[in-house]
């Protein structure tokens, strides 16, 4: 099995957090919203995962070496390709169309889920899907009667389903769609000036391709700084008994914490309450504050200080507030 992780976006809804760093590499409670994400597919996939190759824009040689070491980390080895132009879904998948053979999950790295990853041989792929409020802002599937896939919309504007794609995909045989793919960049298959995989995944459909939905059961959007802290609060939540370990590092004077919280190494508290539901990275300093709900980032120092429902970078010095703000890297409020 090949995960192929398309993260080649700005970020522009996650700003200023992604203004320093891609949005899949924004820690949601200790780890990259990327490392997340193919963790979980690796722990809840029957089979083995062989490769993992992931698209990017222009992040660097640091940002490469991260993420081979996320695959290697389940057991995968890592392959890196760059989109040099944001031309749409299908156009940033085929840029790592040499790894597109035999069985290919692909996950969009800007989502976390809880799924049934049950992968059924005798279909052709699995799309998961989720029921929405907002159809008109994603790609949406309709199904027939025996539980098929007879349309794929690309945000209709009128209703047709409320049925979802959240970004996660399953083929048996990776090569038919990379042909899909590549024949809308040769035939130029825009829909609003982009190649789509809906348009692919509809071309695969009338040639007689099975393709199912796969159950969701719980979707979390880490695209905008809202979306974030509730990825966060779901994290903590969820993992609740492994985050209540804490480092050996964390100094507490006069400090009291609300579990679930992630700290991170060298954390220091004094006179302060964190939690439930917080995360404070790598070398911070809390003093004389409270702080409930909240995504903190590295070697920050926040003081005298109340803060709910608040995104705060790396570098950061926080004084003197009460509030929900949203700050970026190396800024100073006092």
């Amino acid at each position: 099995m090949k995960i192929i992780v398309p993260m080649a976006g700005r970020g522009s809804r996650l700003r200023p957090h992604t203004l320093t760093i891609p949005k899949p590499l924004v820690p949601i409670a200790g780890k990259s919203i990327v490392e997340r994400l193919v963790s979980d597919i690796a722990n809840v996939c029957q089979e083995e995962i062989e490769e993992v190759a992931f698209i990017i824009g222009d992040f660097g040689d640091e940002v490469k070496s991260d993420l081979i070491a996320i695959a290697e980390s389940i057991g995968a080895k890592g392959f890196v390709y760059e989109q040099e132009e944001a031309l749409g879904t299908a156009h940033a998948i085929l840029c790592a169309k040499e790894r597109m053979e035999g069985k290919v999950i692909i996950a969009f790295a800007d989502t976390l889920f809880r799924a049934d990853f049950t992968l059924d041989e005798t279909q052709d792929g699995i799309i998961w899907v989720q029921h929405v409020d907002n159809p008109e802002a994603y790609g949406v599937v309709k199904l027939n009667e025996e539980g098929h896939i007879t349309d794929f919309i690309e945000k209709p504007k009128e209703f047709v389903t409320n049925e979802a794609i959240i970004g996660i995909y399953y083929f048996k045989e990776g090569a038919s769609l990379k042909a899909e793919l590549q024949y809308l960049i040769d035939n130029d298959v825009r829909e609003n000036g982009e190649y789509q995989i809906t348009d692919a995944l509809e071309n695969l459909k009338n040639k007689g391709a099975k393709l199912v939905t796969g159950a969701v059961t719980e979707w979390l959007d880490c695209g905008n700084p809202k979306a974030a802290i509730y990825a966060n609060q779901r994290m903590l939540a969820i993992g609740a008994e492994s985050f209540s370990q804490k480092p050996a590092s964390l100094i507490l004077r006069n400090a009291h914490i609300i579990e679930p919280c992630y700290l991170g190494e060298n954390v220091v508290l004094e006179n302060t309450t964190v939690g439930p539901h917080v995360s404070l990275g790598e070398n911070s300093v809390v003093k004389n504050s409270v702080i409930k709900n909240s995504l903190i980032q590295n070697n920050t120092v926040i003081e005298n200080a109340i803060l709910e429902n608040s995104m705060i970078g790396n570098h950061v010095c926080y004084k003197g507030n009460s509030t929900a703000v949203n700050i970026g890297d190396y800024c100073t409020f006092e």
